[in-house]
């Protein structure tokens, strides 16, 4: 799927719009610092736990919702290394699940040599806001490389009442926008509980 496959399509009111290799490289530091500091093996992060709770990070409930996850990644990378399932061609990229919250739908798109991951993560981003039927949108950027520029997006092209979310690793100057900490979800979804690090 490319930018003209995104601007075609027919959206959901829930759109999370995620940095695949970000989030992957985020997992991995976890596990390699939770298996040292714990004294114990780390799974691989559990990728519908880790969209439910991005999901609820956003402001979702259950229900019969409807949610498109589209994850942005580089044409090099075939699978996360540190999520399950992880391969976006033959495990991620169309497939979907239906839960308490409601259904998923997931979208792999794959920056293409004529664009950065950056330019097509914020030009996404630009067409997600501009379409009125999307109501809640989440998003996960690479926030130590391009978070002002997502802040300025959503400054200059949201419109209408749509809830937004934006998950980083720690708080960033704020902007027409909720802010959640993405390290919470992601120690979830590799089965951390908050009593084991207390």
């Amino acid at each position: 799927m490319n930018i003209d496959m995104i601007e075609a399509r027919k959206w959901s009111e829930n759109v999370i719009l995620a940095d695949a290799d970000y989030i992957d490289n985020v997992a991995f530091n976890f596990i390699v610092n939770f298996e040292r500091m714990l004294g114990r093996r780390i799974p691989k992060a559990d990728m519908a736990q880790w969209i439910d709770c991005v999901a609820l990070d956003g402001g979702m409930r259950n229900g019969d919702n409807e949610t498109q996850v589209v994850l942005i990644h580089d044409k090099n990378s075939a699978a996360m290394e540190n999520f399950t399932p992880a391969d976006y061609a033959k495990e991620l990229d169309g497939k979907a699940f239906r839960d308490t919250l409601g259904e998923f739908v997931i979208s792999s798109v794959a920056v293409e040599d004529i664009v950065t991951k950056e330019e097509l993560f914020n030009e996404s981003l630009a067409l997600i806001c501009s379409r009125e039927e999307i109501k809640r949108i989440i998003v996960v950027p690479d926030d130590e490389k391009y978070y002002d520029r997502v802040r300025h997006t959503l400054r200059s092209t949201a419109t209408g009442d749509k809830k937004i979310t934006v998950l980083g690793m720690q708080p960033q100057p704020g902007g027409n926008f909720c802010q959640e900490i993405l390290g919470y979800s992601i120690m979830s979804a590799l089965g951390i509980k908050a009593e084991e690090i207390k």
